[in-house]
């Protein structure tokens, strides 16, 4: 257990914020939550201290750093400007955590999530995925800034010790582009039959929050610079994640299985946000290794209380509303609930 040691965590009230809060608190660490709004959640305990900053106001993080933490959790880091901001606090923090994601990964093709629209298709990964694996060039999209970050911070060395965690498709509550809402609206709504593209057996590693939240724990622990998968215990199929969802909301629903990719006529049409041509599973050996990680939940332990949350966010609203990131995301894509479409295609192709 740490004792008197002081700990500012950035996006305190975020999906990831909130259980890392409460794990280090509970850990004996003095936290600061900071957020632009300078909430709290109630299942912090109240030692913790709740501040409002805007990190991208000049000046506003350095004066909350004041004369110096021992730790930084940075789970809101997504540009060059945030890891020069970390990067020049090196003297005032005693090492750093920052939340990094598994879209940094590029196959021996040069294929990456950035490149899915190519012609030469969805990256194609080892299963599982190490660390050592190759990351894709340093640019604008979300996982080319996330290298630059990465690259930026573990290049610091023994000047600021930098943990990066890889996240895999998080999940848990308050997540504000939650996958599973794509299971939970079908519910609210009454559809009795969905369809699952490439056969039910995409598989895009999870990684629930409170699993991020022991690997920040221990990282914080042994402060490091190193870069780290952070991944549930299973990565189960979008098939398998459908059937628990049925079985946790007490729900008959057909399953339709599309060999293949949605169809092009169609494109949402079979498509989930899990829903990969070719799986994506992170390898978990380093944080176990190097860490001492043993994960807190699993997938089907978590999914009850992450349910409970969405359905609450989505009963009686339009979704768009209620998730406007997540709508934001999936939008130009195509309707995520066009079950007119769907409905055309069951009945020229069901079974």
């Amino acid at each position: 257990m740490v004792s008197g040691r002081r700990a500012l965590v950035l996006g305190a009230t975020g999906q990831m914020g909130r259980p890392s809060v409460a794990a280090l608190a509970e850990d004996g660490w003095e936290v600061t939550a900071a957020s632009r709004g300078g909430g709290r959640d109630d299942r912090w305990p109240q030692e913790v201290r709740t501040v409002a900053v805007d990190r991208d106001e000049p000046g506003a993080l350095e004066e909350t750093v004041g004369d110096g933490v021992d730790l930084l959790l940075d789970v809101t880091a997504m540009t060059a400007q945030h890891a020069r901001q970390i990067a020049g606090l090196a003297g005032r923090i005693g090492s750093a955590v920052v939340l990094s994601s598994a879209a940094v990964y590029e196959d021996e093709k040069g294929r990456s999530f950035a490149t899915q629209d190519r012609p030469d298709g969805w990256p194609h990964y080892p299963v599982p995925v190490p660390e050592t694996y190759g990351t894709m060039d340093p640019g604008e999209t979300y996982g080319a800034r996330k290298v630059l970050i990465e690259r930026e911070l573990t290049a610091l060395g023994d000047r600021l010790p930098v943990t990066m965690l890889r996240a895999g498709a998080v999940h848990g509550p308050y997540c504000r582009t939650p996958r599973e809402a794509w299971l939970v609206k079908r519910w609210l709504d009454g559809r009795r039959v969905r369809v699952l593209a490439y056969g039910g057996r995409s598989r895009f590693h999870p990684v629930h929050v409170d699993n991020v939240a022991e690997l920040v724990r221990l990282a914080a622990r042994r402060p490091g610079s190193r870069v780290l998968n952070a991944a549930d215990p299973e990565a189960p199929t979008v098939e398998r994640i459908a059937r628990l969802h049925d079985e946790v909301l007490g729900w008959e629903c057909e399953t339709v299985l599309l060999e293949g990719p949605p169809p092009a006529e169609a494109p949402m049409v079979g498509s989930t946000p899990w829903s990969l041509p070719h799986s994506l599973v992170l390898d978990m050996s380093a944080a176990e290794r190097e860490l001492g990680y043993r994960p807190v939940t699993t997938y089907e332990q978590s999914l009850p209380a992450t349910l409970e949350w969405l359905a609450g966010e989505l009963r009686g609203r339009d979704w768009r509303e209620a998730l406007p990131k997540m709508a934001a995301a999936y939008d130009p894509m195509g309707d995520l609930f066009d079950y007119a479409a769907e409905d055309r295609w069951l009945a020229a192709h069901r079974p």
